[in-house]
């Protein structure tokens, strides 16, 4: 009778969980003030999302840079997912850095804004 109370609270609680829904928030930012032709990190963060269907780019005029380091994606309470990723880079004037979000059918772009 136990394993059969427990076992419905699982199926249960999975599908509360599978019928929620939350659009990712997103952060683009580096990790020093934005300078033109100096050495940084540019970081973004995705966070408060539900379910964890995602895949995110960072952007170099608008095509893919390669050898991006990503955290392990992590939930929260309440069972909102967020992961971070990031590169070194060295921004040059007329460069357009960005990170591109697919969350379940939707996908956006979000622009880093350089602090000049």
């Amino acid at each position: 009778m136990w394993f059969k109370l427990t076992l419905a609270t699982v199926v249960l609680l999975s599908a509360s969980c599978s019928a929620k829904q939350s659009n990712p928030k997103v952060q683009v930012y580096s990790c020093n003030p934005g300078e033109f032709d100096k050495k940084n990190v540019l970081i973004y963060r995705v966070s408060g999302f539900h379910p964890p269907d995602v895949t995110t780019d960072l952007l170099k005029n608008g095509q893919e840079i390669m050898n991006t380091s990503q955290t392990v994606m992590a939930f929260e309470q309440g069972w909102d997912f967020h992961l971070t990723k990031f590169v070194d880079f060295h921004p040059q004037s007329g460069e357009v850095y960005a990170c591109k979000v697919r969350h379940l059918t939707n996908v956006k772009t979000y622009t880093w804004e350089p602090d000049m």
